[in-house]
C-alpha cells in the first residue's frame, strides 16, 4: 500500500518521535538534578545565615559578660556592686525568672542582691545574673578570695516574670557563664 518509500517515511517519523521523547526525558532529568543542587545550595545558605546569627549573639553575650565581670572585679568583688550604675543601659534589679533556677548557675554561689539585670545590645535582649561566693580566707593576712560569676542568657523577662525569647534561635543558645576570682580587699570591696 505505501511502498518502500512510505515505510521509510513512517520509520523516520517514529525515530524522530523517539528522539524527541529521549531529549524530553534528558531535559527533565537535568532539571531534577539542577533542582536538587539548587535546593542544597539554598539549604546551605540558610543554615550558614542562622549559625552566623547564633555566633553573633554568643559573641555579644560573651563581651557583655566580660565587661560586667571586669568592672565587678575592679571593685574587689563588692557585695554592693550594681550594674545599673554603669550607665550603659543595664536595668535596675529584676526578679530572677523561675526558669533560671532549673540548673543554670547552681553551685556558683549566691545571686548578687537576689536579682537579675537586663540590657539590649545590638538588638539582642540579654538577662544576666551575677553570683558570688567566698572560696578562701587567710586568717593570718585577713585576705579573702571571692569567686565572681556572670551568667548571661539571651532573652528577656515578660510582664509575668518569665524568660521569653524575641527570636526562636535564641532559646537554644546555652547560657554564657564566665567566672573569675578577686581579692576582697583589692579595691575596697
Amino acid at each position: 500500500m505505501f511502498g518502500e518509500g512510505g515505510r521509510e517515511m513512517i520509520t523516520t517519523v517514529k525515530r524522530s518521535k523517539l528522539a524527541s521523547a529521549l531529549i524530553l526525558i534528558e531535559v527533565m532529568i537535568a532539571m531534577v538534578v539542577l533542582g536538587i543542587a539548587a535546593l542544597g545550595v539554598l539549604s546551605h545558605q540558610y543554615h550558614a545565615a542562622v549559625h552566623a546569627r547564633i555566633a553573633r549573639a554568643q559573641i555579644t553575650g560573651m563581651r557583655t559578660a566580660q565587661l560586667l565581670l571586669e568592672d565587678w572585679k575592679s571593685t574587689g568583688g563588692s557585695e554592693d556592686y550594681d550594674v545599673a550604675t554603669l550607665g550603659l543601659g543595664f536595668s535596675s534589679r529584676l526578679s530572677i525568672p523561675p526558669q533560671w533556677s532549673q540548673g543554670q548557675g547552681q553551685g556558683l554561689g549566691s545571686p548578687l542582691h537576689d536579682s537579675a539585670h537586663s540590657v539590649i545590645v545590638d538588638d539582642l535582649p540579654m538577662l544576666m545574673v551575677l553570683r558570688w561566693q567566698d572560696v578562701a580566707h587567710d586568717t593570718i593576712t585577713e585576705v579573702k578570695l571571692r569567686q565572681l560569676t556572670v551568667i548571661v542568657k539571651l532573652g528577656e523577662i515578660d510582664a509575668h516574670g518569665d524568660l521569653v525569647f524575641s527570636e526562636s534561635y535564641l532559646e537554644n543558645i546555652p547560657p554564657i557563664i564566665l567566672t573569675t576570682y578577686a581579692r576582697v580587699d583589692a579595691s575596697g570591696g
